[in-house]
């Protein structure tokens, strides 16, 4: 009898720089030494797929055989963040307090999640903004380097524990609790999705077809790049604002030493004046 392979549990340091600099070079994701364990435990599912004995195989498959789809699986693999409702909810107050008050009128306003991931990001926004505007004056774009996760964020099903998250009174008006086969999972309205586009984009490459925006959220992706990358980034982002628009980047996150015609109004959230548009 055939003996079963013997799947590698670890990386080595040359298959991992191999990896990872093949992530950066598409992605501009920089995942450095200390990643080995991410990494592995998230490609290890994909290795067993194709019944390789371990990752030196894999990384050969890679090299000797380049395919664009396998590149597509491995950085749908290795850049799954997470996300949830109302993660980080100041600034969705902000959205609601400042921006739209103050929005230009006679025009559609548009906002954009540029690492839209599942969808909560842009679902929440559309919550908030679809609370206060009325229909066909907004609308969201979403995009994410991963093909897989932007097709989860089309279906918009999510486990039913994600409403703990989201206020009662949008929870009442723009979701909806499975049943029969959906038994133990929300999804939003119709009327709310029909408001939401998503698109598979990598941000290293030309974005500028998604028009202009209002509000652009671009948080808790940077830190994955390296300065370089993000100064190339920030002014091709930059140029998609309207005047008077605004970048929000994650809390823990920071535009210092890139230059930049944003202005910062609190930490995270940067604005495009009028006047230096």
């Amino acid at each position: 009898m055939t003996a079963p392979l013997a799947y590698a549990r670890t990386i080595g340091k040359a298959d991992f720089e191999y990896i990872t600099g093949l992530l950066y070079d598409h992605s501009g994701i920089r995942l450095a030494p200390g990643k080995e364990a991410l990494v592995s435990s998230r490609l290890d599912k994909r290795i067993r797929a194709l019944g390789l004995p371990g990752y030196s195989d894999y990384v050969r498959l890679l090299r000797e055989r380049f395919d664009p789809a396998e590149l597509r699986h491995l950085i749908d693999l290795l850049t799954t963040n997470e996300t949830f409702f109302f993660r980080e909810q100041q600034h969705f107050d902000y959205l609601r307090r400042v921006i739209i008050p103050e929005r230009q009128t006679g025009r559609m306003f548009r906002f954009w999640s540029a690492a839209s991931s599942s969808g909560e990001e842009a679902y929440t926004a559309a919550m908030v903004i679809g609370d206060v505007l009325p229909p066909h004056s907004w609308e969201i774009v979403g995009t994410d380097i991963s093909s897989r996760i932007v097709e989860n964020a089309r279906a918009a099903l999510y486990p039913i524990a994600a409403a703990e998250k989201i206020p009662k009174p949008l929870l009442r008006r723009f979701c909806l609790k499975g049943r029969d086969e959906y038994t133990g999972l929300m999804t939003v309205t119709k009327e709310l999705r029909s408001r939401v586009q998503f698109h598979c984009r990598n941000l290293n490459h030309d974005f500028r077809e998604l028009g202009k925006f209002d509000v652009i959220f671009l948080r808790n992706v940077m830190i994955y790049f390296d300065m370089d990358t993000k100064r190339a980034l920030v002014p091709r982002l930059v140029e998609q604002l309207v005047p008077g628009g605004h970048l929000i980047i994650g809390s823990s996150e920071s535009l210092n030493a890139i230059p930049s015609k944003l202005r910062m109004i609190e930490p995270s959230i940067y604005r495009l004046d009028d006047a230096r548009a």
